[in-house]
């Protein structure tokens, strides 16, 4: 029989409120109390930040405070920067490529629940679907991406965008909403 976690990472539904579950996020939470409570370019802050997210380089700059579910499930490429306010709810894997800056406010939600009063209220039924962003990414302040999309290497999401649908590499998008506005030249 399958875990919840192993439920969970598949993208089925989970019972968030399960025992293993439940000690990873109060771990998660220790965690993120010390980067939080950290001045930036401390060996506190960077340990902090490397025990929430295993591949975290010497270049990833998170700026506290920030939020998360697990962290376990977050991969950051080369240079990440993420300004304050970032909460990342991690319920599914959220992979970000290289060079990628996210302005304060950034929300990114991988965690869905049902439409049904049954299964959302009554069973505490949950599911995910993984997030990925691509290199070179610029994603501006207060933007919301919802569960499963992927936004394409070089794009730009303009402040406040509401992302529900993928978004290609190569543009700029924003709106709520959020719908291509133009497509930027890289060549």
């Amino acid at each position: 029989m399958r875990s919840e976690r192993e439920k969970m990472l598949a993208g089925e539904p989970y019972l968030a409120w399960d025992k293993e579950l439940y000690a990873e996020r109060i771990a998660c939470r220790q965690t993120l109390h010390r980067l939080n409570n950290s001045i930036p370019d401390t060996e506190e802050w960077i340990a902090s930040i490397q025990q929430l997210i295993s591949n975290a380089t010497d270049d990833t700059y998170i700026e506290p405070p920030f939020r998360c579910d697990y962290g376990s499930n977050i991969r950051v490429g080369k240079n990440f920067y993420a300004n304050f306010n970032c909460i990342i709810l991690d319920v599914n894997r959220v992979e970000i490529g290289d060079n990628v800056m996210f302005a304060p406010n950034v929300q990114i939600y991988t965690a869905g629940h049902p439409t049904d009063v049954k299964g959302r209220v009554e069973q505490g039924v949950e599911f995910g679907l993984p997030i990925t962003i691509g290199d070179n990414v610029w994603i501006g302040g207060g933007v919301i991406v919802c569960p499963g999309v992927t936004i394409g290497s070089n794009s730009v999401i303009g402040a406040g965008a509401v992302v529900t649908k993928n978004i290609p590499e190569n543009v700029v998008a924003a709106g709520n909403p959020c719908k291509i506005i133009k497509t930027i030249d890289n060549s």
